[in-house]
């Protein structure tokens, strides 16, 4: 049987949680991921913070698992925070209008300008 090529891991603390993730977020994997979001509002936790350190891919599905977590948890009034994701993510996450789920904004770059200020081209 191969490896997992997502590692899953939560710490609890009162109403908080931390759940770390580590690997691919894709089709196969996703469903690892929706369940540890479900369950942190099934158990009442309040905020949810998410570490993406240590995640080397994610594709539309994650992201469209993160946004539907955070309407889930904005409908329960918690809070679903991410934090440090890889570049690549943080880009996507930027293009797509999703900046409102980084807990750290200023992890996101600024768009990148291709044309001299004064619209000079």
């Amino acid at each position: 049987m191969p490896l997992p090529r997502l590692n899953v891991h939560r710490h609890d603390h009162t109403t908080r949680a931390l759940i770390t993730l580590a690997g691919e977020i894709d089709l196969a994997t996703v469903p690892l991921v929706r369940a540890a979001l479900t369950e942190c509002l099934h158990d009442g936790i309040r905020t949810t913070d998410v570490d993406l350190t240590e995640v080397t891919f994610c594709d539309a599905s994650g992201l469209n698992a993160f946004l539907t977590a955070s309407g889930l948890a904005t409908e329960a009034g918690t809070i679903l925070r991410l934090h440090h994701p890889p570049p690549i993510m943080a880009r996507i996450i930027e293009i797509t209008g999703s900046g409102f789920l980084l807990h750290e904004l200023h992890s996101v770059r600024p768009p990148t300008r291709r044309f001299p200020a004064g619209g000079a081209r």
